[in-house]
């Protein structure tokens, strides 16, 4: 079809950069359904619009409404109300020669108007549109992604408060389409930042058994040349305890790029858990005279990470106790409809607040006076934990300025019921 129309018509701004690219940004002309990340919860895009559509209609009084996305070439129908959406070019759209006005449009018989009269869609040759209102569809940066139009093959008015109502439905119609840009770009950004994890976790491991091979042979000729170099076995003895503890750090470094990755739920009780930390801790807890107590919860999540977790922070919590002071630790867990909290709290030294966030990150540790070695893996660690398992970790502080570690994260399946006594171990 053509139309003698074109010099009445505004042609799509060359200076504007590529349409096309801007448009498939926002996931359109092609508008596919939106898969919610989980723990999001993203409306559907095509039935918010249906919805909007259908209340523009009612409004004013019209029986066809639909939003129209225009680019370079062509109307693309995305949603409609009373027809099929369909697919035009954009000199035979009677909103591409209106839509990049910056106003609204009102005609109330097409038939008679001299930008419309001889389009194929008011003359008979593809439809016979008599009342027509189109709003363009302007984001908030000032990019006009098409219109809402609706249509009447009848001529009709649109009374000024209709005409703002009309208004608002579009900017509500921008509002579905910014969602759904977002959440486009959301996806977009989190796969890329697991990719990112993934190369980094692999990184790390490679990294992890390159050095840790050649430190088990330093560490070896230290040891052998300790037994044969009496004259030099204090030197030999501080080339291998400086061997062992690069190799600690480097165990702790392959550990850190294991944690995390394949989820293997299954039915946990958190008490059994703290026991196998107290059994894995028990010199440990012995010599620092601690004391842990635990409320006792059933859930369902990966044993063997959990248990990682548990043993860092509860590790933690004796060696950054108080001086002269007996580690005392509480292990609680809240379950309600569809989160899991568990907290270990202690009545250490606790973490300034200003310091909360930074020592999550790996190889980030305090340096304060009194406090023990360590990788700086251990928090780090955790917080990889909690996010495998959909969650996330909170640092606190106790009422007796001890620190309080939470993990919250969320629970698949509904709850059960779990006991609550506490137990002195």
């Amino acid at each position: 079809m053509t139309s003698n129309l074109t010099d009445h018509r505004p042609a799509i701004d060359d200076a504007e950069p590529s349409r096309d690219s801007v448009l498939a940004d926002y996931g359109l002309p092609d508008l596919q359904p939106h898969v919610a990340a989980a723990g999001t919860d993203t409306p559907d895009t095509l039935d918010q619009l249906h919805k909007l559509l259908t209340l523009a209609t009612r409004i004013t009084r019209t029986p066809y409404g639909m939003v129209n996305i225009i680019t370079e070439g062509a109307r693309h129908q995305i949603a409609a109300v009373g027809l099929e959406p369909g697919i035009c070019s954009v000199e035979d759209s009677l909103c591409g020669a209106v839509f990049l006005r910056g106003q609204t449009t009102v005609v109330p018989d097409a038939s008679r108007d001299p930008l419309f009269q001889n389009n194929p869609f008011v003359t008979g040759a593809a439809g016979a549109v008599r009342f027509y209102a189109s709003v363009p569809l302007t984001t908030a940066s000032g990019f006009v992604l098409g219109s809402l139009c609706v249509l009447s093959p009848v001529p009709g008015e649109l009374p000024r408060a209709r005409r703002a109502y009309l208004e608002i439905i579009a900017s509500q119609v921008v509002a579905v389409l910014e969602l759904h840009h977002h959440a486009r770009m959301l996806a977009v950004s989190l796969a890329d930042a697991r990719r990112s994890n993934e190369l980094l976790t692999s990184f790390a491991g490679r990294i992890s058994h390159e050095l840790r091979n050649p430190l088990t042979s330093v560490l070896g000729f230290a040891e052998l040349g300790e037994e044969r170099t009496p004259a030099a076995a204090d030197d030999f003895a501080i080339i291998g305890r400086t061997s062992r503890r690069m190799l600690g750090r480097v165990d702790d470094m392959l550990a850190f790029s294991r944690i995390g990755g394949d989820v293997r739920r299954q039915p946990v009780s958190l008490a059994a858990l703290v026991h196998d930390v107290e059994e894995d801790l028990a010199r440990l807890l012995q010599d620092a005279a601690a004391e842990i107590t635990v409320a006792d919860v059933h859930f369902d999540a990966d044993a063997g990470q959990l248990r990682t977790l548990l043993q860092n922070l509860i590790h933690n919590a004796v060696a950054y106790c108080r001086p002269g002071t007996a580690p005392m630790i509480l292990v609680t867990a809240e379950k309600n409809v569809d989160e899991l909290t568990i907290r270990v709290a202690d009545n250490g030294k606790g973490i300034p607040a200003e310091d909360r966030d930074r020592v999550t990150e790996p190889l980030i540790r305090l340096h304060r006076d009194g406090d023990p070695p360590g990788s700086g893996f251990g928090l780090a660690t955790c917080v990889r934990i909690a996010g495998a398992h959909g969650g996330h970790l909170e640092i606190g502080e106790g009422p007796d300025g001890g620190t309080v570690v939470s993990l919250r994260m969320p629970l698949d399946i509904p709850p059960t019921a779990a006991g609550s006594d506490c137990a002195s171990h």
